[in-house]
């Protein structure tokens, strides 16, 4: 086999490769030796079937399947010798001129094939015991701990009825008929809504007009849908609101106590107490973390600085502005509404592609040198949060990591990273500092993103934190009816 580099351009790399004619051959002799025995042919004992008889039986079908194995087996073989890594699958490119297939499979001519591909970088580690990181610490009081438990507990708060009027924080069970242009419209309709004064569940102006109405009252509302309705048919638009008002209820007090615990499914106030407290300063200490693991990827993007492979860099920006289109799309908007163009934020974007790349090598560029290793275990903890998350689509989602080539590297990328994260937190310079909750929580925008500067306005914030997805856009709560959407 003779491998000639045709191209050595940055990091783009060509081979061809050239197998002779004559080492094809004797690869398909090997091989119809070996089935000699096997095949069965009307008129031949087994065995006996004479071996120019069997070429031309099954000459070219064997040579078509090691042309298929040698594609496949190869190029990783040639890379490996070469010391090259390829960032992405290579090209393979074959004649398509059918003559000169026929005379590869005839063993009459050699078969070549031409590998396209780009290397990844070598990357030589650089000392990061001068990475300084300010790791941002909440003291967390029993003020709050007990704010938490209170707005817990509204969901088990309970209701009596009462007589006389609705007032804030009351709970009122309502029977509503929608309007536009005095046509009832779909979805504007339900009976024995409940919802609470003050909870602001409904759209703007509507509980506000509730109050002081009482048990058989009936009233006409008027409101109107906010010009960002998700409802394109509502938006914008003045309504109003048949009310049947069928009951008010009073809110009855909460306390922390064991019977309010009991009601959350814990055996007393001390328990539910710790409960809360942890979650909260697990809250806290994620966010502790993500800037943590920003300050570090800023300083490992000034100490590294390379080509990165584009084929890698294409991929990433594709999913990035994917997502920055379908945010902008839910949310009406275009790049003019962001105060910039759709040139300038494709070039914004690009960087930011680049350099989730090119960071991307380098962590694991330093995850293979400190042994980072993702255990099996982790992995099925990943696919069963996946499984969690998806309720009654357990078979779809395990048959799609089972088939999907580079599905599993999807749940093995951002556990990787992150072990090596928690690797780099052991030898860098890491200094804790006391900060209040709104310090903690400030949304700094030179830390927002994982540029150093984000790009334009709210069309940054779609950014993600290196490795991490976008943000959650905040969703509308879910309606127990289809009736509740159109009201709120």
């Amino acid at each position: 086999m003779q491998v000639i580099e045709t191209l050595a351009e940055g990091l783009k790399r060509e081979l061809k490769v050239v197998i002779p004619a004559k080492d094809m051959e004797a690869r398909m002799n090997e091989r119809l030796a070996e089935t000699k025995d096997k095949v069965r042919i009307n008129g031949f004992r087994p065995g006996k079937v004479p071996f120019a008889h069997l070429k031309k039986m099954y000459g070219k079908s064997i040579m078509a399947e090691l042309v298929n194995e040698l594609v496949r087996e190869k190029p990783t073989e040639i890379l490996s010798e070469r010391g090259e890594k390829s960032a992405t699958q290579p090209e393979i490119a074959m004649t398509e001129n059918e003559a000169e297939a026929d005379k590869i499979l005839s063993a009459e001519a050699d078969f070549e094939f031409t590998l396209a591909y780009e290397i990844i970088p070598a990357i030589e580690l650089k000392e990061v015991s001068g990475i300084k990181v300010t790791r941002e610490v909440v003291d967390i009081d029993e003020a709050e701990v007990t704010e938490q438990i209170l707005k817990i507990a509204e969901n088990a708060r309970t209701y009596e009825t009462k007589k006389g009027k609705a007032a804030n924080g009351d709970r009122v069970t309502i029977d509503y008929l929608g309007k536009v242009d005095g046509e009832a419209f779909d979805g504007g309709k339900d009976e024995d809504a409940e919802l609470v004064l003050g909870s602001n569940r409904f759209i703007p102006g509507f509980e506000e007009q509730l109050v002081g109405l009482k048990a058989g009252d009936e009233k006409v509302i008027n409101v109107t849908f906010p010009a960002e309705y998700p409802a394109a048919n509502l938006a914008g638009k003045e309504a109003t609101f048949d009310i049947t008002v069928k009951d008010v209820a009073a809110a009855a007090d909460v306390e922390i106590n064991d019977e309010l615990a009991t009601k959350l499914g814990l055996e007393s106030a001390d328990k539910l107490k710790e409960v809360v407290r942890g979650q909260i300063e697990s809250q806290y200490g994620s966010m502790t973390r993500q800037k943590v693991k920003r300050q570090i990827l800023d300083q490992l993007d000034e100490l590294y600085q390379f080509d990165t492979p584009q084929r890698l860099v294409d991929a990433e920006f594709d999913n990035i502005w994917r997502q920055i289109n379908t945010d902008l799309e839910q949310a009406g908007k275009t790049f003019a509404d962001e105060d910039t163009t759709e040139e300038e934020a494709r070039s914004e974007y690009r960087k930011l592609a680049e350099r989730r790349v090119r960071l991307g090598l380098v962590l694991s560029e330093i995850g293979e040198k400190a042994g980072v290793e993702v255990t099996d275990e982790e992995m099925q903890r990943s696919l069963f949060e996946q499984l969690r998350q998806f309720p009654g689509q357990e078979k779809q989602i395990i048959d799609y990591f089972q088939k999907t080539p580079g599905a599993a590297a999807s749940l093995r990328a951002p556990i990787f990273e992150e072990k090596v994260v928690d690797h780099l937190l052991s030898e860098v310079n890491v200094t804790d500092k006391t900060v209040s909750k709104e310090e903690l929580l400030a949304d700094d925008e030179d830390d927002a993103s994982d540029v150093k500067k984000a790009p334009k306005k709210k069309a940054a914030k779609a950014e993600a934190a290196e490795g991490e997805e976008a943000a959650p856009k905040k969703k509308a709560p879910a309606k127990k009816k289809a009736a509740d959407d159109s009201a709120e």
